[in-house]
């Protein structure tokens, strides 16, 4: 069985992506563990001048969050982790009501790398957020959530199909609309399912970032239990770590030696350029106010951030047993052996020695194991929001992630234990060190 404390993060992490099945359900529920602890929300319209102690930041599918201790100096570094929300998956299209052969579906676009087989015979809900006619001609905005099997994209049997294990022998992107009901298209029919489950009136509606999530609940997997199985673990693993070393940082008894920061970007899974993705000034421009408010000046900032690091947090790839000769044979990280340090010298990830030395080091001081990482030659490496914030902010950043099987499936794995590892770990390098 997986040991305490680990255990209890990994069922703490359970709760966190159940209540998470789109970035901006993440960034809620990201949100409201921070104000448990005592963070305070900030709108970019509001004065921020004089704050101190804990403070967030929403942008739609992004939360910038941080800490600043009573009396720190406006020059004082940031210690930074950057991680993502977004997940692949299936977003609803504007016009979505379609069908064919007797049968209503729901037309949808396929968002980020996503194993398309991962997502055929599941029990799917609908998850995102509604644009709503606001007072004076403003636009409100609603979380929606429908929780239960609504959708399906079914497979076409075997008989039909007697190549389908050579390969993807269909057009798969073709036939991916889900069905949900018999009989013909029904213009607005949708709409006016997710409204009433918004408990809003249809005609108020007036855009959607709408998205399919697979309703089986996450949990244990294993002979003792020793895998965690679950959607969403890319990356919301590292959302919650990362929310569990600030909230710790803010209520530790020693008061932290750096300004703690967190950043959950959205779109990281198809580039990250938008307004709330890594490439984006959301991050530098909040970390700018944050020094402004304590009433220091744009030279202070620069020496904040010439003092600060990045952990840039994303899962990683476990040796697969089945195809080990996929990865690069000197480098075969295991699923509860640590977390992974990333590396290609080609710059898909920013880390370097000194970032390896730094995040070995919080490693010790949290007691965590750590395994190196490096793609095979032969494959292409993935990237991820590491390098877009070092050469953003131009702040030293290390590329870390928890190791785990059938990444941006509807259904991924990793070990039960590397999730309290990783949280561990980013609580000991944004507090000393």
């Amino acid at each position: 069985m997986t040991p305490l404390p680990h255990r209890s993060h990994a069922d703490d992490l359970l709760s966190f992506i159940s209540a998470s099945p789109s970035p901006y359900h993440a960034v809620a529920s990201a949100a409201q563990c921070l104000e448990k602890a005592g963070f305070c929300e900030l709108r970019g319209t509001d004065d921020w001048t004089g704050t101190t102690g804990g403070s967030f930041v929403v942008r739609g599918g992004a939360l910038i969050a941080w800490y600043v201790p009573e009396g720190a100096p406006a020059h004082t570094p940031f210690r930074i982790v950057g991680t993502h929300t977004d997940s692949p998956n299936l977003r609803v299209k504007p016009t979505p009501d379609t069908g064919s052969a007797g049968w209503r579906q729901i037309a949808v676009e396929i968002y980020g790398g996503v194993p398309l087989n991962t997502w055929l015979d599941r029990d799917l809900g609908i998850s995102g957020r509604l644009a709503l006619r606001g007072r004076g001609g403003g636009v409100a905005s609603r979380l929606i959530r429908i929780d239960e099997p609504l959708l399906r994209v079914p497979q076409l049997a075997i008989h039909l199909d007697r190549t389908v294990n050579e390969g993807l022998s269909l057009d798969r992107q073709r036939h991916l609309a889900p069905l949900w009901a018999l009989g013909a298209p029904e213009e607005g029919a949708l709409l006016g399912r997710v409204a009433a489950a918004a408990e809003v009136d249809r005609d108020d509606v007036l855009g959607w970032d709408l998205m399919l999530h697979d309703i089986q609940p996450p949990g244990y997997l294993g002979a003792d239990r020793e895998f965690v199985v679950s959607a969403r673990l890319d990356n919301l693993v590292s959302v919650h770590a990362g929310v569990t070393a600030l909230t710790g940082a803010a209520t530790a008894s020693e008061v932290p030696s750096y300004i703690p920061v967190l950043a959950a970007f959205d779109h990281e899974e198809v580039g990250s350029g938008s307004e709330t993705g890594a490439q984006s000034p959301l991050l530098e421009r909040v970390l700018g106010r944050s020094v402004t408010a304590r009433g220091g000046s744009s030279e202070d900032f620069s020496r904040a951030l010439s003092g600060a690091f990045c952990i840039s947090a994303d899962m990683a790839h476990a040796v697969h047993p089945n195809y080990a000769e996929r990865h690069d044979p000197g480098h075969h990280p295991l699923p509860n052996g640590g977390p992974a340090i990333k590396v290609n010298v080609n710059q898909r990830y920013a880390t370097d020695s000194t970032g390896m030395a730094v995040f070995a080091a919080a490693c010790e001081r949290a007691g965590a194991p750590w395994q190196p990482f490096v793609s095979n030659n032969a494959m292409p490496c993935g990237t991820s929001i590491g390098p877009l914030t070092a050469a953003r902010l131009g702040v030293p950043t290390v590329d870390v992630g928890v190791p785990g099987l059938s990444m941006h499936s509807a259904r991924e794995l990793c070990g039960a234990d590397d999730p309290g590892h990783l949280a561990a770990v980013l609580g000991a390098f944004v507090t000393s060190g």
